[in-house]
C-alpha cells in the first residue's frame, strides 16, 4: 500500500515503541515524515530507518521552543498529526505529588491541545482539509490503579477529540483517536515476568499488543479509506477488561 504518498505527517514521541512504529509504517506508505521526540541518540538509527522523507526535531513538546520549531516546519505544509507522546508518573492519589499530576497533564493533554491547534490552523490556511490523530487509552474508559493522573489525561483526550472533530469538521479536518490496551514496546518489557503474564491474561486473545497493530490504526485513521470517520477513538486492545 502507498495511501499516504506526499502526505507530510508529524509524529510527536517517534523515536521509540509506538511513535516508531507509525513512522516505519507511515514512511512504507509513502509519507513524508516530521518527527518529533527528546532522545538525541537515537536520531542517526532514525536517519538509517528514513533515509529520504524524514526531518527531525528534537525537543520537548511541552516547551514554546519546540513549539515554533514544529510551526516552522507547518508552513512547509501538514496533511496528519499524529499525538503520540505520552509519559507516566505513576502513584496512587495520597501519594501523587502535584509535580508528578502536573507532568503527566502537561505531555499527556496540553500539548496534544496545543499542537492540534496549531496543526489545525494550517489545515484551515491550506484548503485541502487534514487528520489530527490522538493517543488515547483503554484507561480512559476504566481507570487504572496509581494512574489517575494518566487515567484523567487520556479521558480528556477522548473527549477533546470528540469536540475538536465537531469544530473542524467544517473544513474537512478529520479528528480521531486510538486508544492502545497494553502493548509490548520497550518500557512494558522491562516490566517482571509475572506482571506480563498478568497482562496477557486480561485479554481474550492472551497476549499483548504489538507496537505495528497500533500504528496499522493510525495509517488507516490516516488514510482515505476513513474519509467519513471522525470524532471516534478506535480501540486497539484485544478486548482488555481491566481489573
Amino acid at each position: 500500500m502507498k495511501g499516504l504518498t506526499n502526505k507530510r505527517v508529524f509524529i510527536t514521541g517517534a523515536a521509540s515503541g509506538i511513535g516508531r512504529a507509525t513512522a516505519e509504517r507511515f514512511y512504507a506508505e509513502g509519507a513524508e515524515l516530521i518527527l518529533i521526540d527528546m532522545p538525541t541518540l537515537e536520531q542517526a538509527e532514525l536517519t538509517a530507518l528514513f533515509p529520504n522523507r524524514m526531518t527531525y526535531i528534537q525537543g520537548d513538546v511541552t516547551t514554546a521552543e519546540t513549539l515554533l520549531k514544529v510551526r516552522a516546519e507547518t508552513e512547509k505544509g501538514i496533511d496528519v498529526i499524529v499525538n503520540n507522546a505520552g509519559i507516566t508518573r505513576d502513584a496512587t492519589l495520597l501519594k501523587m505529588t502535584d509535580e508528578q499530576w502536573d507532568q503527566v497533564i502537561a505531555v499527556n493533554l496540553t500539548s496534544i491541545f496545543k499542537l492540534s491547534r496549531l496543526a489545525a490552523e494550517k489545515m484551515k490556511a491550506q484548503g485541502r482539509g487534514g487528520v489530527i490523530l490522538n493517543a488515547a487509552s483503554v484507561v480512559a474508559h476504566y481507570g487504572n490503579f496509581g494512574q489517575a493522573n494518566y487515567s484523567a489525561t487520556k479521558a480528556g483526550v477522548i473527549a477533546m477529540t470528540k469536540t475538536l472533530s465537531k469544530e473542524l469538521g467544517k473544513d474537512q479536518i478529520r479528528v480521531n483517536a486510538v486508544a492502545p490496551g497494553f502493548i509490548a514496546t520497550p518500557m512494558v518489557a522491562k516490566m517482571p515476568e509475572k506482571v506480563l503474564s498478568m497482562m496477557e491474561e486480561k485479554s481474550p486473545l492472551r497476549r499483548l499488543g504489538l507496537p505495528s497493530e497500533i500504528a496499522a490504526a493510525y495509517a488507516f485513521l490516516a488514510s482515505d479509506d476513513a474519509k467519513y470517520i471522525t470524532g471516534t477513538t478506535l480501540n486497539v486492545d484485544g478486548g482488555t477488561i481491566l481489573g
